[in-house]
């Protein structure tokens, strides 16, 4: 039996600090991101789809941090774990399921954004018919839809939840479950696996036929160069969209790896090692984290003109 399962205090290894700098980069960084966002709203007369997506991802984000970290910071605070808590009935569940609920819509908002980006640069026609920013509107109840019904399967008897060292983490049992085949955990991982690769193979043609209209700009030697400049920036909206999922992406990957391996390891391959498992839960949580710094360092004004300023080179050349 894990040591931190069914204890009632707080493991010597808890650190407070830790999480509270954590939920504080966490909550400042999805706030600057959401402001960042209403001011581009108040000067852009067109909000485009994916600005609008983009909001979804920092909402959820910061929803998710609104909802879960207060319940570590009681248990920090009374030195008594999530099982022991007054009133505790549920909070384990509560806490496993906002997890993978608020990390399974992350990443499906990841990979509508990713798949927006590239229908607008490889499918421009059938995008401008069918993108519209009515229509993708519908996107935010159909991910809170999915990931609902996906993330309360272990309520259903599929898997179990688990309460993880120091006494502040519950989530599923990536170990396997006698009672089931197929765990919640190798469900769960193997959904997320399919979504990060979905993206990257979005992210790569995305990518790919942008590159190809870079080249096929620069041969127009004939054309006026106001002209080839004109042809060059049209695509500099798409260029700053796809590398800014790029770099979102990458974040996640990294992040939510750990959390895949170690699914697989428990139900193939179990170790019984809580301190790894741990360690992949830490890892999942900091993505929230990390994406909106991204999104606030990336619309600063030296990396907005790097990038302009490379297109501008393309093109000149």
């Amino acid at each position: 039996m894990a040591p931190c399962e069914n204890t009632t205090t707080l493991h010597t290894g808890g650190k407070v600090v830790s999480s509270t700098l954590l939920f504080t980069a966490g909550l400042i960084g999805n706030i600057i991101a959401l402001a960042i966002l209403y001011k581009h709203k108040k000067e852009t007369r067109h909000v485009s789809v994916f600005y609008i997506l983009v909001t979804g991802l920092v909402v959820t984000d910061l929803l998710g941090k609104c909802l879960i970290s207060p319940v570590v910071f009681v248990s920090y605070a009374t030195n008594l774990t999530l099982k022991a808590l007054p009133q505790h009935d549920g909070l384990c569940d509560y806490f496993s399921f906002s997890m993978s609920f608020f990390g399974l819509a992350s990443m499906f908002f990841l990979f509508t954004m990713a798949l927006e980006c590239w229908l607008s640069i490889s499918h421009p026609f059938f995008y401008e018919e069918h993108f519209t920013r009515r229509r993708v509107v519908i996107v935010f109840p159909a991910v809170y839809l999915c990931s609902l019904l996906i993330c309360s399967l272990p309520f259903m008897g599929l898997g179990t939840t688990k309460q993880y060292c120091p006494g502040t983490w519950c989530f599923f049992n990536m170990a396997r479950d006698g009672k089931n085949s197929v765990s919640f955990s190798v469900l769960y991982a193997t959904l997320m696996a399919i979504l990060v690769g979905a993206v990257l193979v979005c992210n790569t043609s995305a990518a790919v036929n942008l590159t190809k209209m870079f080249k096929q700009q620069r041969k127009r030697s004939n054309s006026s160069l106001n002209g080839s400049r004109a042809r060059h920036f049209a695509h500099y909206q798409e260029l700053d969209n796809l590398i800014l999922l790029v770099l979102m992406n990458v974040i996640f990957l990294i992040c939510s790896l750990p959390l895949t391996i170690r699914a697989y390891i428990g139900a193939f391959a179990p170790d019984n090692s809580d301190e790894d498992d741990l360690t992949a839960l830490k890892f999942a949580s900091v993505n929230s984290i990390v994406d909106p710094w991204v999104f606030i360092i990336f619309r600063t004004s030296f990396f907005r003109k790097l990038i302009f300023a490379c297109c501008k080179d393309s093109a000149q050349s």
